[in-house]
């Protein structure tokens, strides 16, 4: 996804009046990486990218039937503060909706054939695999 995204986004998609709970995360692009300043981000997907995250997300709402779940990448350039991932889990019940969003994160970033190139203040940069 080459836009802006937000977990304002997809809370609303998943939010109904049965829930009791809806559990946000904001993977947000920081300043710095393993005590290098980071200037900006460059994500790019693999093309079966948007189908990984949805068979993610079918595997997370499987494990977890009364949840609903909604989640987006973003890929292209992006700068200090940007949205990097968005995930919203919604669920009648907290410590449900709790474990799905951890869940559905870290296999999102298990899974997801995505890289990132990191640019450093220092003018380097290097490439990170999300797999």
């Amino acid at each position: 996804m080459d836009r802006v995204i937000s977990v304002d986004e997809v809370s609303t998609a998943v939010t109904t009046d049965r829930d009791g709970a809806v559990v946000t995360f904001a993977g947000v692009v920081r300043d710095h990486d393993e005590g290098k300043g980071v200037a900006a981000l460059d994500y790019e997907r693999h093309p079966s990218a948007g189908e990984v995250i949805a068979e993610v997300a079918r595997t997370i709402a499987a494990d977890h039937p009364e949840v609903r779940i909604a989640v987006l990448h973003r890929v292209g350039a992006l700068g200090i503060g940007d949205v990097a991932l968005a995930a919203a889990v919604s669920s009648p019940h907290r410590a449900e909706a709790f474990a799905a969003c951890a869940a559905l994160v870290d296999l999102v970033k298990e899974r997801t054939p995505i890289w990132k190139r990191q640019e450093f203040t220092d003018g380097t940069d290097e490439w990170v695999a999300a797999l």
